[in-house]
């Protein structure tokens, strides 16, 4: 393998994830400004960011943290909603599970949503990529997303309340995650397991300390399994 290849899925890895920076930038702003105005030092915040790297399961812990919930609570919460980069490894295992260890623990620390989505993307595309060709692909389409979150986590700390309200900062969460899952719908499990999700998760919006996620996320891998399981059943009864 080249040094020019392996630069070249670097690069195309930089430019996959370049345009979650349009929504990353107001995501990370906002979890700066929560997280202080839910009494975080700027160095708590800084550390939460810079150890967690997990949006989702940050702005989970820091209102459940807000509203004054049991320890064990938010910290099962926080876990379950970051069960999908136990989700993101598997799938990635049989593209990136021969790599070396230290740089196979650099993928898990770094495992974002966007990245993920990316690299998935591209390994589906480019299925004769070696580890050698995937490995930078993945690390260049964080490069433009890691930096950002932490830079913009402090600048949301230290601006806080001073952002004007009609700037509207929360729009950054929904968007984002439609951005990611929006191109991953490509079956009928997909779609399934995503409706069933939504459905259950609006439905038990009365749930306290948002628990009813938990039980939509369940329910929604439970109704993609059993649309896969009767696609299978169905083909193997043409045979």
């Amino acid at each position: 393998m080249t040094p020019e290849t392996t630069n070249s899925t670097y690069w195309q890895g930089v430019r996959a994830g370049a345009p979650f920076i349009l929504v990353l930038v107001p995501f990370a702003t906002l979890f700066g400004v929560v997280a202080t105005e839910a009494g975080f030092t700027l160095l708590e915040t800084i550390a939460f960011s810079a150890l967690v790297v997990a949006g989702a399961s940050q702005f989970t812990a820091v209102q459940l943290l807000s509203e004054h919930a049991p320890t064990l609570i938010v910290i099962v919460t926080a876990l379950a909603v970051n069960l999908r980069m136990a989700m993101y490894s598997a799938s990635l295992t049989p593209h990136l599970g021969r790599a070396p260890l230290g740089k196979r623990a650099l993928v898990a620390f770094f495992m974002v949503d966007q990245a993920y989505a990316s690299a998935i993307l591209a390994y589906e595309k480019h299925p004769r990529w070696s580890v050698a060709q995937k490995l930078p692909f993945y690390f260049g389409a964080i490069t433009p997303l890691v930096p950002l979150w932490l830079v913009f986590t402090i600048v949301g700390a230290l601006v806080g309340s001073a952002i004007p309200p009609e700037f509207a900062l929360d729009f950054a969460v929904p968007i984002t995650f439609l951005a990611m899952i929006a191109p991953m719908l490509r079956t009928a499990a997909h779609v399934a397991a995503a409706l069933v999700a939504i459905a259950v998760s609006l439905s038990l919006a009365f749930i306290p300390y948002g628990l009813g996620l938990l039980v939509a996320g369940a329910a929604g891998m439970i109704a993609g399994g059993q649309v896969e399981l009767m696609q299978a059943r169905r083909a193997e009864a043409r045979l």
